[in-house]
């Protein structure tokens, strides 16, 4: 095995011409709980003049020849889980010891003042969650466009529906849902914008397209997928030119810059996330990033339930229960010593992954190296559709046929798991989510309804979200992986290009 992560034993596999033959299909569950999935099959099969198909419901990747000599994990090699390292036990202990247990406290006042130095903003308010982050966001923008922030007002004084209530919002697809929800929870419509090739971020031309379509559009929200930074300058450009206001969800990409600049402080207002799998954690928390004292104040007012300073419990305005702990706190403060370190140990994983898997028709997610330097929070590839087997997804289902010199990820997916490694799908575009089907999806080919979407087989090339989610994957990342666990997920992945 060579120090630099390649593999001598590997081949690279040839891609050999389709032969019409009968297919085999395998599936991770008994397919007679899902013949309706089974009959889409057979109908798509048939169209391609194949026949005789069989269902392989007992099949076993640790029996495959293919897998031969490779041992499942002892342990359970995760996707990206916590790594501590003892200074968080440090903090915490400080927070029990003073008693300051609750949502105030000096371990919150010190990670405000950190976050807010280390992005280059103002002002950094903790709060329970990103998607609380994201949430207080939406309304302080509904606020200053429209006046409609306080839960009892609305943009046209409607006095029902939230603050963004009859508004569109232009969103990032190629996303998890917690960046979408907050602006339903204000009642507006997410407008979903398509994501370029170059970064699997918002796409600019579709961006300025969709403005187009959309002009009294005035909120943004553009998310820095996996680590890697978005094209912000552009965007914030565009947003600038059309009036509107920019939220960065940041939540992913902590430490990432772009052209000098730290995810989360280019947009009016950024988002962190400290969840249990981000580059550092808290187990859980967030935190808003501002430029000016009122959208602070104003923050952290709605977060702590909207009380007024008065004696009593006075209320004015609809609040939340959304501060950070100062328990949390400690631990992010713990945590924050070794933000860089994580940094470094994630791109390592990064560039091992590129260097062993470049012969195998296999990218990792892209970066622009000129402007940009990602966190490298999650190492994803994508397939190139000359390596791709036949596959077939549903809304919670999926199929595929492997081939020589062929895979995908689902098979990838499959075949770590059998081995107890965890990988994860590409998140699922929003427009092809159900939940958000009758909304408006723009590519750079144009606009259209997302709900002629119910189950895909290989999307048009204009869609490049839906194209990525198809062809990628999103690979074990965790910095307490050793390079040897790394090498079996490698062999594992190239033995899947391989015949049975």
């Amino acid at each position: 095995m060579q120090e630099d992560g390649g593999h001598k034993d590997r081949q690279k596999p040839r891609v050999k011409a389709r032969v019409a033959k009968p297919a085999l299909f395998c599936v991770k569950w008994a397919v007679q709980t899902e013949p309706a999935l089974e009959n889409i099959f057979k109908k798509a099969l048939y169209e391609r003049k194949q026949e005789n198909v069989k269902i392989m419901t007992g099949y076993s990747f640790r029996e495959d020849k293919r897998f031969h000599g490779i041992q499942p994990s002892a342990d359970r090699l995760w996707l990206s889980s916590p790594t501590m390292h003892g200074e968080e036990m440090d903090y915490i202990k400080e927070a029990y010891e003073t008693n300051w247990m609750s949502t105030v406290g000096e371990n919150i006042e010190k990670l405000e003042q950190t976050a807010a130095a280390y992005t280059g903003v103002k002002h950094a308010v903790a709060v329970s969650c990103g998607t609380a982050a994201l949430h207080l966001a939406v309304k302080l923008a509904a606020e200053r466009l429209y006046g409609s922030s306080t839960g009892t007002s609305t943009p046209q004084g409607l006095g029902k529906g939230g603050s963004l209530y009859g508004k569109r919002v232009f969103c990032s697809s190629l996303t998890f849902a917690a960046t979408v929800n907050p602006v339903v929870y204000e009642g507006g419509e997410p407008v979903f914008i398509d994501s370029s090739p170059e970064d699997w971020n918002m796409d600019p031309q579709a961006l300025e397209l969709a403005f187009e379509s959309y002009p009294d559009v005035k909120l943004v929200i553009l998310v820095h997928l996996y680590g890697v930074p978005a094209q912000a300058d552009e965007i914030r450009k565009i947003c600038d030119r059309h009036g509107a206001l920019l939220i960065e969800d940041a939540a992913e990409s902590l430490g990432a810059l772009y052209k000098g600049r730290q995810t989360g402080s280019i947009g009016d207002y950024g988002v962190i996330s400290f969840n249990g799998n981000k580059i550092i954690t808290g187990s859980s928390g967030g935190m808003l990033l501002v430029n000016d004292r009122y959208s602070a104040e104003k923050a952290r007012k709605w977060s702590t339930q909207s009380r007024e300073s008065a004696p009593w419990y006075q209320h004015e305005e609809t609040g939340y229960n959304y501060r950070m702990s100062n328990v949390i706190a400690g631990v992010v403060r713990g945590q924050w010593e070794h933000l860089d370190e994580h940094i470094k140990a994630k791109k390592k994983i990064y560039m091992r992954y590129e260097n062993a898997l470049k012969d195998y028709g296999i990218q990792m997610n892209p970066y622009d190296g000129k402007n940009s330097e990602p966190n490298f929070w999650l190492s994803s590839i994508i397939i190139d559709e000359n390596y791709m087997c036949e596959t077939l997804c549903a809304d919670k289902e999926y199929l595929y046929r492997h081939s020589h010199g062929r895979t995908c990820p689902m098979e990838i997916y499959d075949a770590l798991a059998a081995f107890n490694i965890e990988s994860r799908p590409i998140w699922k575009p929003m427009h092809l989510q159900p939940l958000y089907r009758n909304h408006m999806f723009v590519t750079v080919g144009g606009c259209r309804n997302c709900n002629e979407y119910f189950y895909m087989k290989k999307m048009e090339p204009a869609d490049i979200s839906a194209d990525i989610f198809y062809r990628g994957l999103c690979l074990p990342s965790d910095i307490k992986m050793t390079e040897e666990e790394q090498d079996k997920v490698i062999d594992i992945i190239a033995a899947c290009f391989h015949g049975k």
